[in-house]
């Protein structure tokens, strides 16, 4: 039988997929990154999934894309092969998704912890987007969310040379939300999703959809964006149950309506 390139679990309102290609630290390849986001959006359009965890092993989240799939490819190649709609897909689910990383999330896999919403990292995480030393450069929006997340003069060091920084200097940095031992990063993960899962769903993907848009929209559109999608939460019984529970001074029972 097949290897399976990814594994899904569900908790509760809480949905985990694996990256498994352990024996080349879960480079990015084609299948890996077809099944991925076909799952991601299976799983965006499960009602009863509130939030998704992406994770690797304790070696690797993923090293990066795999590049014997690109090694002898040309811009026709790559041009029709146009293999980074799926990230674009990836960017359009609605669905918190944290990413849990231990080890290395390089290129790629650096990538990808950043087209997630929160990233939750291990004491051995090493992130980095190192194409650079192969004669190419991020390809995946590297350039554009390290930038966001760290600032220009942090970017250019680590795009320019390859740099990696450690899980504690990516905090220090903005790029993750928490550092922790590496016997609790997985769960750890898994706390802050039951935290979001645990909110609102409408008001949760509205809130994730308009933070998105801070980084799409010059600041005025993005204000207004987030002012609809707030006017838009009166419509829903979540709004109603969450405000009455609040001044009832009792916990809120979400509908998802």
């Amino acid at each position: 039988m097949p290897e399976h390139l990814i594994i899904t679990k569900h908790e509760g309102h809480i949905a985990t997929v694996q990256l498994n290609r352990p024996k080349v630290l879960n480079a990015l390849n084609l299948g890996l990154m077809i099944e991925l986001v076909d799952c991601l959006e299976q799983l965006d359009n499960d009602p009863d999934v509130r939030c998704i965890v992406i994770h690797g092993d304790e070696r690797a989240f993923a090293a990066g894309a795999d590049i014997t799939e690109m090694a002898d490819a040309t811009v026709v190649d790559m041009i029709e092969r146009d293999q980074f709609t799926r990230w674009d897909r990836i960017r359009r689910v609605k669905t918190p998704i944290i990413a849990a990383v231990s080890g290395f999330a390089l290129g790629g896999g650096c990538e990808l912890t950043m087209i997630c919403d929160m990233i939750v990292a291990s004491e051995t995480a090493r992130f980095g987007q190192p194409e650079i030393n192969i004669g190419a450069m991020p390809g995946a929006g590297g350039t554009q969310r390290l930038t966001r997340a760290i600032g220009k003069a942090r970017a250019m060091e680590m795009v320019l040379t390859g740099k990696m920084i450690t899980a504690e200097e990516a905090h220090a940095a903005g790029l993750v939300n928490m550092v922790v031992p590496i016997e609790f990063y997985l769960e750890s993960a898994m706390k802050l999703a039951r935290e979001v899962a645990s909110r609102p769903p409408i008001s949760v993907r509205l809130a994730k959809e308009a933070v998105l848009k801070s980084f799409d929209a010059f600041l005025q559109d993005g204000l207004e964006f987030e002012r609809k999608n707030f006017y838009l939460l009166f419509a829903t019984d979540d709004k109603t149950e969450g405000m009455q529970a609040f001044v009832e001074k009792r916990k809120p029972e979400w509908k998802g309506k």
